[in-house]
């Protein structure tokens, strides 16, 4: 019988298989996951939103009687950057008790660590439960993977939910939305000696630049999330320095609140903004949040306090996640982000996980599953 791999072992395997958002191409490392769990009795199905954009949904299957857990994560990582890395980034190599390359900490060695409580599960008595692996492509660009599935309905009925993206390993039960704007002017160019034969885009867009910074959300602050926020984070227009501009752009990167609708905030910004700017949403995620007085989130907390050494307490993080699409594919089911990696990390040249905490990681949840599934 062959040896059950570790989860450094399977964390170093995913981090060599490069899945770089843009362009993505998740498929061999869908592949790679798919395999691992056929081979350990899981039942697989493979979901592609685009061409080799691969998702996978795999099952253990329980001894009924009670709705699944789901444990999920994203296979995408982002690019390396123009920084040189110090480590290869596709190597997984190991040092001083770490492990580096390019998603180590967002999110491979979570997905690592639920793909060995899902080989650790099928060798022990089932529980009352099906156990539930969610790992899914384009995340780093809005989730699309992941709203893939919940609007195919590839995944409904688990009743609860951990997201192992980095948290150092402590729960954290919500985050911030994201709803990501472009906005276009138009105008008439002419030749740059003669502006008032054209329409200047470029001064369109100014003026809506300055009328969005003043924008007012209007909204109650999030007790522990505080208010949303707006930035400009690019303006772009104009073809030469001597010509009246024809067309202009800029991006608006707003940060929500669970409980804001996303439609109306888009309706109420075109509304703002008039007719002049044209205006439409490139990401749009909705945030998360489950109370921390939930009865399984406090199971939760109460496994969790002697890992982390303190009572938690009830946090948010500044990312978003695949929760916002799959917590409503469940129905609202009580949702906790929870994983190895080190979200300062996240993103960065020569990142790593600490190799402890993807251990540490893959063992919480088992212990999860198990108390969820009655054993």
């Amino acid at each position: 019988m062959a040896m059950k791999k570790t989860p450094l072992e399977i964390t170093r395997e995913l981090v060599q298989i490069e899945t770089m958002n843009p362009p993505g191409r998740e498929l061999e490392c869908a592949q790679y996951v798919g395999k691992l769990l056929q081979d350990a009795g899981l039942q697989v199905s493979y979901h592609e939103f685009a061409s080799s954009r691969t998702s996978v949904v795999a099952r253990l299957a329980g001894a009924g009687g009670k709705a699944p857990i789901c444990f999920g994560g994203h296979l995408d990582t982002v690019p390396l950057g123009a920084k040189p890395w110090s480590k290869a980034p596709f190597a997984g190599e190991v040092a001083d008790g770490k492990v580096y390359g390019r998603g180590t900490t967002d999110m491979k060695a979570g997905v690592a660590a639920y793909l060995w409580t899902a080989l650790e599960l099928a060798r022990l008595p089932r529980g009352k439960a099906d156990v539930m692996f969610v790992s899914v492509a384009g995340e780093e660009t809005g989730c699309q993977g992941s709203f893939d599935l919940a609007r195919t309905r590839a995944v409904r009925d688990a009743r609860a939910l951990v997201i192992a993206e980095p948290t150092s390993n402590y729960p954290i039960v919500g985050h911030r939305g994201a709803l990501w704007l472009q906005a276009e002017t138009t105008g008439v160019t002419v030749h740059g000696s003669m502006p008032h034969l054209g329409v200047n885009a470029i001064y369109k867009a100014a003026r809506a630049i300055g009328a969005i910074e003043r924008f007012s959300f209007d909204v109650t602050p999030h007790p522990l999330l505080g208010a949303p926020t707006l930035n400009v984070g690019t303006m772009k227009g104009g073809m030469n320095l001597n010509s009246v501009p024809d067309r202009a752009e800029f991006t608006i990167d707003i940060r929500t609140i669970p409980g804001q609708d996303h439609d109306t905030l888009l309706d109420r910004i075109k509304a703002y903004l008039g007719d002049q700017v044209t205006v439409k949403a490139v990401v749009n995620v909705p945030g998360v949040w489950t109370e921390a007085g939930e009865p399984w989130v406090r199971e939760i907390f109460e496994l969790m306090e002697p890992i982390v050494r303190a009572k938690p307490e009830a946090r948010g993080a500044p990312y978003f996640t695949d929760a916002a699409a799959l917590k409503p594919a469940f129905d609202g089911a009580p949702t906790v982000i929870l994983g190895p990696g080190d979200m300062t990390l996240a993103h960065q040249t020569d990142e790593y996980c600490a190799v402890d905490k993807i251990e540490e990681a893959a063992n919480i949840y088992v212990a999860i599953a198990r108390r969820w599934s009655e054993l």
